[in-house]
C-alpha cells in the first residue's frame, strides 16, 4: 500500500525528542489522532484525554538490545570490515544475523548476505559462521553458529542499531521505553519497540489515575528491513495470563483495547482462539493484513512508517485504506517526523457504540 511517494528527508528525526531543546523530554512529541478518516493533531501529552476509563493499552516489554557489532570478514590478518547486526535467537542456539557493510560516516548501507561457511570475528576473539538464509529466497537475514556468549558479547561490545536518517550514535538508554523488562536469558529486541518510546512514569501514572489500564506482552523484535520492507519474520512472543484476562474483560465492559506499537498487534493477536484471548507463547509467523482484519485490537498507537512498510498493511487493517490516506496526507502537510524518534499516531474507532466482538 503507497500512502506517498516518499518521506521528505528533512521529516526524519534525527535525534531523540529530549535533544531537540532545553527542558523538552520523552513525551514531547506531536500526536496524530486519527477517528475513521476524521484527523486530529495534538500532543502526545494530551493521550490521557484522548482515552477513557476501562480502556486497556497493550504495551511491549521487551528490552531493546546493542545489537551491533563490528567484525572482520574473512581470514586472519585481513578481512574486510563489517557490521553485524543480531536479529534473533534461534531455538538451537544460531542466531539470525544481518551483515552490513561500514559507510565512513558512522552507519552503514546493505551489502549481499552470506556466503555459507563465511567466518566473521568479533570483538574479543569470539568468531561467527554462516551458515544458511533464514528462508528460501531470504539474502538479507542468515542463520549463524557463534562461539561466545552473545548476550555478553552484545553487553561488552555492542550498540544500538543505527540507520543513516539520524545524526548520530545514541546510548542504549535513549533505545529503552520505560515498559522494558530485561529478560533472564538476556534476549531481547534488535532494534527498539519505539510506538512506546515517548511514554514516561509520570504519564503513565496519569493514565492508570484515569482509569486505563495496562497490559503486558513480550515480543523479541528482529533486525527490521530498513531499505527492502520485506514482511516480519518469525518472532519470539509472549501473552501472560494476567493479559489475556484483562484484554478479556476490557471487552467484555465496553472497554477499548489499543495496542502500543505494531509489535504489540502481533502479539496479542497471535493468542487469539475463536475471539478469545488465551495465553501463549513460542514463535509468531502472523502477519496481520487487510484480509485477515484484527481480532481483539480496537485502536493503535504506532510511528509514521516509510510508504513502502509492511507495516501498513497492519494499520489499514486497523483503520482501514481510507482512513490511513487522509492521516499520512495530514502527517506530510503537518510536518510531522518520522522513525524511532519521531512522532507517533493514534488510530481509534469511529465514535459510537462499541464495535462487535467477533
Amino acid at each position: 500500500m503507497t500512502l506517498m511517494t516518499r518521506v521528505p528527508a528533512e521529516l526524519s528525526a534525527r535525534v531523540p525528542a529530549e535533544q531537540r531543546g532545553p527542558g523538552r523530554g520523552r513525551d514531547d512529541v506531536r500526536l496524530l489522532v486519527s477517528r475513521g478518516t476524521e484527523v486530529a493533531h495534538r500532543a502526545f501529552r494530551e493521550l490521557p484525554g484522548l482515552l477513557r476509563a476501562g480502556d486497556v493499552l497493550v504495551v511491549n516489554t521487551s528490552t531493546t538490545l546493542a545489537a551491533a557489532v563490528d567484525g572482520r570478514l574473512g581470514p586472519e590478518p585481513g578481512g574486510v570490515p563489517v557490521v553485524v547486526h543480531f536479529s534473533t535467537r534461534g531455538d538451537d542456539g544460531r542466531w539470525a544475523v544481518e551483515l552490513r557493510e561500514p559507510d565512513g560516516a558512522g552507519t552503514t548501507r546493505p551489502r549481499a548476505g552470506g556466503p555459507a561457511g563465511a567466518v566473521v570475528r568479533l570483538p574479543g576473539g569470539s568468531r561467527l559462521v554462516l551458515d544458511e538464509p533464514l528462508a528460501a529466497g531470504a539474502a538479507r537475514l542468515w542463520w549463524a553458529r557463534p562461539d561466545a556468549d552473545v548476550p555478553g558479547l552484545l553487553s561488552g561490545y555492542g550498540r544500538p542499531i543505527r540507520y543513516g536518517y539520524t545524526e548520530r550514535d545514541q546510548s542504549l538508554a535513549a533505545y529503552q521505553t520505560v515498559f522494558a523488562l530485561p529478560s533472564p536469558d538476556g534476549s531481547g529486541s534488535a532494534e527498539m519497540p519505539s510506538a512506546g518510546r515517548p511514554f514516561t512514569a509520570r504519564l503513565v501514572a496519569e493514565l492508570v489515575s484515569r482509569g486505563v489500564q495496562f497490559a503486558p506482552v513480550v515480543l523479541h523484535t528482529g533486525v527490521a528491513s530498513a531499505e527492502a520492507h520485506e514482511p516480519p519474520y518469525p518472532e519470539r512472543f509472549e501473552v501472560p495470563t494476567a493479559t489475556a484476562w484483562l484484554v478479556n474483560a476490557a471487552r467484555a465492559g465496553g472497554g477499548r483495547v489499543v495496542a502500543v506499537g505494531t509489535t504489540a498487534v502481533r502479539a496479542l493477536e497471535s493468542a487469539v482462539e475463536e475471539g478469545v484471548v488465551r495465553a501463549a507463547a513460542g514463535w509468531t509467523d502472523l502477519v496481520v493484513t487487510p484480509g485477515r482484519g484484527v481480532r481483539v485490537v480496537d485502536g493503535l498507537l504506532t510511528g509514521l512508517h516509510e510508504p513502502e512498510a509492511s507495516h501498513l498493511l497492519m494499520l489499514e487493517a486497523v483503520a482501514g485504506r481510507p482512513a490511513l490516506r487522509r492521516a499520512y496526507a495530514a502527517a506530510v502537510g503537518g510536518r510531522y517526523l518520522w522513525h524511532e524518534f519521531g512522532d507517533v499516531h493514534l488510530l481509534l474507532p469511529e465514535e459510537g457504540p462499541h464495535r462487535a466482538h467477533c
